[in-house]
């Protein structure tokens, strides 16, 4: 009653008083530096007795769960991706130096750790529950943001006075509606400026991380493995500590019910990259797996073609200078540069020495398929010629099996995590028991429907198609030889094909359309389309982003001719 000060938030004149002996507005929440003195020691030890049966009331009351924040939730997810990968063999430096200095980064990029918090955001905070309860008193200043450090060797995060104090008065009106403390304002608030995260944006942290360090692992390995199940992405909720409790807004944050998606991860690593400030990637070189002549071999060998197709590639890549280190490296927020997505362009190129040597046209390269066959049958001396039409058959059968094993596992994927969710120790009980009676119910129709159980996955691989040479059957054509095709000229093997087709005579350059070339199947040949159709599988993404890739190479390639004879697309001479 004898403190008469206006409230240097509202200007409202109405006082209480804390446990601490500090005064609070009861209006806004404001805590004050000025203390109340006290004479009375009887007073101030019945004080910490109420503050202690509060704590405990308070504790029951959230059935022993603990105060988190959104941020915790992620920190734990990307602790677990990065030991799944780490498990996998990637470097142990990934998660230990490159993915915490880049998580910590960004927390402070986005002013939620290492930083000092905006005073308008606890007005904010506290205007967004509407809590009919009065605060009568303030708690003692927990630890804030006791983050699983990454590293496991790191301290709390480090933030400011004023926003734990408000926070911790606000998680009883924010459990209401999240487990979370700030589940509710994370996904109220505007954060475009400020890069929101999200749980797709998990696996660009762990992309930019492997690109840093230059890990053999392409961004189309990651998601394979993430869909595989080798990588916690799906219900990875479910391995978070009991004590943090997740709930309405929260499952919402961290509950994921879709695959991920090749494009959204790639342009949100780019977003982060540039973000975060960071510099010049370290340098994409030749002797990298990332480098279009590592990865177009690794390509070959999964698509079962010719080991000296390599050459040719090699001499694309060479020819239209993708193989420069200035040109693989990524240089976050240089627009000028163009973003190389290396599995997507080593396939590409690929795919341009095959309309190089075959055509793909579904009629040059049946031609030369039959050239081919009638030599293997005359001549058994030497290593045979490559049959494009043999080769389009073994392909086909095996596609179509995985393809379909793929598409059985994806529709009946079950959505729902294997831990129950519960949010309350009364109903602990009567979930786990509905849980088991679900469980016995499937295992018996199971058993009366005759369906086996799926066996375990086998351990991940870099290859999903492999081919082995010692096979008798002849479905291997990595030893194969392409003199049926190739003709010597001027000291140089050369194609005996000397047309070439172009996807488009024009690049799009409209932004909002976001691909270089429109792609329609029934527009293109079906040997291109089958082509393709193989490294999208491989690659787990649409034809079409393939395509556009394609289309990119071949203006590099014949951009002199182009400037010659824009209107033509056929007939182009090598």
């Amino acid at each position: 009653r004898d403190f008469n000060e206006r409230c240097a938030q509202c200007s409202e004149v109405n006082w209480g008083l804390t446990d601490g002996g500090r005064f609070y507005c009861r209006s806004c929440h404001n805590v004050t530096e000025r203390t109340r003195e006290v004479v009375n020691t009887d007073f101030v030890s019945n004080t910490r007795i109420q503050t202690i049966s509060k704590d405990l009331r308070k504790q029951e009351k959230n059935d022993g769960g603990c105060e988190w924040y959104v941020c915790e939730g992620f920190q734990l997810v990307l602790k677990k991706q990065a030991e799944a990968l780490e498990a996998l063999g990637v470097s142990p430096q990934m998660k230990d130096e490159i993915l915490c200095n880049f998580w910590r980064l960004y927390l402070q990029k986005s002013k939620q750790a290492y930083c000092n918090r905006p005073a308008g955001e606890t007005v904010k905070a506290l205007s967004v529950c509407d809590s009919s309860t009065d605060v009568d008193s303030e708690p003692e200043r927990p630890s804030l943001l006791h983050l699983l450090s990454l590293s496991e060797s790191e301290g709390d995060l480090q933030t400011d006075c004023s926003f734990a104090s408000s926070t911790s008065k606000i998680s009883e009106s924010t459990s209401v509606c999240s487990g979370s403390v700030d589940g509710s304002m994370y996904l109220m608030k505007n954060q475009k400026e400020k890069l929101r995260m999200t749980m797709p944006m998990t696996l660009s942290f762990c992309y930019m991380a492997l690109l840093w360090l230059r890990e053999p692992m392409t961004l189309s390995d990651l998601l394979r493995f993430v869909v595989e199940g080798h990588i916690p992405y799906l219900n990875v909720f479910q391995h978070f500590p009991e004590k943090m409790k997740l709930c309405g807004l929260d499952l919402k944050i961290f509950c994921v019910e879709s695959w991920p998606v090749y494009e959204e991860v790639y342009n949100k690593m780019l977003e982060l990259a540039a973000f975060l400030d960071l510099p010049r990637f370290p340098d994409i070189t030749d002797s990298c797996f990332l480098h279009p002549d590592m990865l177009c071999m690794k390509y070959l060998m999964e698509a079962n073609l010719p080991d000296e197709l390599h050459n040719w590639t090699c001499r694309v890549v060479k020819k239209i200078r993708i193989g420069e280190a200035d040109f693989l490296t990524l240089v976050p927020g240089n627009k000028s540069t163009r973003k190389v997505k290396y599995d997507v362009l080593a396939v590409a190129v690929i795919v341009v020495v095959l309309k190089l040597l075959f055509l793909l046209d579904d009629h040059y390269e049946w031609l030369l398929s039959d050239f081919a066959e009638e030599r293997n049958k005359n001549n058994k001396e030497g290593g045979p010629y490559f049959e494009f039409k043999k080769w389009y058959k073994v392909i086909k059968c095996s596609l179509d099996v995985e393809q379909k094993k793929l598409d059985e596992e994806r529709a009946k994927y079950l959505w729902r995590c294997e831990k129950p969710l519960f949010y309350s120790a009364q109903k602990k009980s009567k979930v786990l028991k509905r849980r088991q009676i679900v469980v016995n119910l499937q295992n018996q129709f199971g058993k009366l429907s005759g369906s086996v159980r799926p066996a375990e996955k086998p351990n991940p691989s870099s290859f999903q198609l492999s081919w082995s040479e010692e096979n008798t059957d002849g479905s291997c054509f990595h030893g194969h030889s392409l003199k049926g095709i190739l003709q010597e000229k001027c000291g140089l093997l050369t194609a005996m094909n000397p047309d070439y087709w172009l996807c488009t005579v024009k690049l799009c350059t409209e932004k909002l359309c976001g691909h270089l070339a429109h792609y329609r199947e029934v527009e293109f040949p079906q040997s291109y389309h089958f082509v393709l159709r193989l490294f999208s599988f491989l690659l787990r993404i649409q034809p079409s982003y393939i395509h556009d890739e394609v289309c990119a190479i071949e203006h590099k390639l014949f951009n002199k001719k182009l400037c010659k004879k824009p209107k033509y697309n056929i007939g182009l001479r090598k």
